[in-house]
């Protein structure tokens, strides 16, 4: 029996077209996010100066776009090359980025979850750094008062932390109109108005922090965003477990096409065709 499957053996069509599929995917995902990521650098001149890199403040989230597009560019490409070719070189290499992919993941859970104060301090270094290079850089700036305006949160640890922004700073020698005022995203936005007041936030940190709460969102994000967690742990979980199906279900695929070519192997050193 064991050598019937052998003379019988062929590379699974199934396996081989839903493996290109599953990888068509991402790879052309990936392409599109490598595009988008020099589109967004090439709007502000990175392509034509590099050192404009250099003067950004906080985090460049196009770094972000950039690196998940390589990634998913590459193992795609693997994938679906390697699916298509029945090449065991690619498979290989797909199946082990994917797996180290996994491993790193929970890898990064399992420290969250153990060094939780550690993270909650990075977290609040990180997110003042990005504070303070918040006017220099327009993606980092969209993020920011994305984060902001989906969490109804203000600063890092609360409005004050606007302060450490030289345009939002209550210093006398500050000539910004935004002078003690902080980002129309701290704002506490009306239902009933259409249009975002883009000055709603000027010189709120001038009032009385009792009537603040009736103005900007006084919570800072990282409170918001532990807050946030316990109630929707459960999301975090599935996402999780999706994301980790997925690439199981990526690996196996890889696994067993690899298994198939080296049945088929076998049998023509066996049954060699003249």
């Amino acid at each position: 029996m064991y050598y019937y499957r052998y003379e019988n053996a062929e590379v699974s069509c199934c396996y081989k077209y839903l493996m290109f599929s599953y990888n068509i995917i991402f790879w052309l995902f990936g392409a599109a996010l490598i595009a988008a990521g020099l589109w967004a650098w090439s709007e502000k001149g990175v392509l034509q100066d590099l050192s404009v890199l250099t003067r950004v403040g906080g985090f460049d989230p196009v770094w972000a776009v950039l690196a998940a597009g390589v990634v998913m560019f590459i193992l795609g490409f693997a994938g679906c090359v390697g699916a298509l070719r029945e090449n065991l070189c690619l498979l290989k290499a797909f199946s082990t980025m994917v797996g180290l992919v996994f491993v790193v993941e929970v890898l990064v859970v399992v420290l969250v979850l153990v060094f939780q104060s550690q993270v909650l301090e990075w977290i609040q270094t990180f997110f003042m750094n990005n504070i303070r290079g918040y006017r220099d850089d327009i993606d980092l700036q969209n993020l920011i008062d994305s984060l902001q305006t989906s969490t109804w949160c203000c600063g890092a640890q609360g409005p004050d932390d606007w302060e450490h922004n030289q345009y939002f700073s209550c210093n006398s020698s500050n000539p910004s109109r935004e002078r003690c005022g902080v980002p129309f995203s701290c704002c506490v936005i009306d239902p009933a108005e259409y249009v975002v007041n883009s000055q709603c936030g000027y010189d709120v940190r001038h009032k009385q922090k009792s009537d603040w709460p009736e103005l900007i969102h006084s919570r800072g994000c990282i409170p918001a965003i532990e807050a946030w967690l316990p109630g929707n742990l459960y999301t975090v979980a599935l996402v999780f477990t999706v994301i980790s199906v997925l690439q199981m279900l990526g690996i196996y695929l890889a696994r067993s096409l690899i298994t198939d070519i080296y049945k088929v192997q076998i049998n023509h050193i066996r049954n060699p065709v003249y």
